[in-house]
């Protein structure tokens, strides 16, 4: 079973033809919080999906609660930006935006910060009525850092995307 050999994912191809990868966050005590565990078992499962010819199509979601609440901050909290830079901290986040087959993010719950930069690294987001999309790094004093503050002005605009990594704010699906 393909979900076996992972701690923070569920892994399973699905679908009538079983032709559909399916790749769900599964940290829930931490709302799906992006560690660097996860993210290297995610790039583990995408690379797995990519290499299978029978995979159409992936779809990456997280649960009813958050698709990912972002960044791990507790692993982070303690590193200076020099840590940070010399050891590619951010290296391999980008993975979604480079598998050749259409990605596809089921989203529900909280999209925030990392989070929310997963979700517009897929192809397609599907949100649910209680999605949240938000970049609220400035509250803790920074900026999205994956890409976010580029991926953002081209999904909504750049005004509000100025306004939502100026203040925090979230939106809606």
């Amino acid at each position: 079973r393909a979900g076996a050999a992972f701690q923070y994912l569920l892994v399973q191809k699905t679908g009538a033809q079983k032709n559909v990868g399916l790749i769900q966050l599964n940290r829930p005590q931490a709302l799906n919080a992006l560690c660097e565990g996860l993210m290297a078992e995610l790039r583990r499962a995408l690379e797995a999906m990519e290499s299978d010819p029978e995979v159409g199509a992936i779809v990456l979601t997280g649960s009813q609660k958050a698709f990912a609440a972002g960044a791990d901050i507790k692993e982070m909290q303690n590193k200076t930006f020099q840590e940070c830079y010399n050891s590619s901290f951010l290296t391999g986040w980008d993975k979604v935006s480079v598998v050749r087959k259409p990605i596809i993010a089921a989203v529900n719950g909280y999209a925030l910060g990392g989070g929310c930069e997963l979700a517009m690294m897929c192809d397609i987001i599907y949100a649910g009525e209680k999605a949240q999309f938000g970049q609220p790094e400035i509250l803790l004093g920074t900026i999205p850092g994956a890409g976010g503050t580029q991926r953002l002005t081209r999904a909504v605009g750049k005004s509000l995307a100025m306004e939502m990594i100026l203040t925090g704010d979230r939106i809606s699906a």
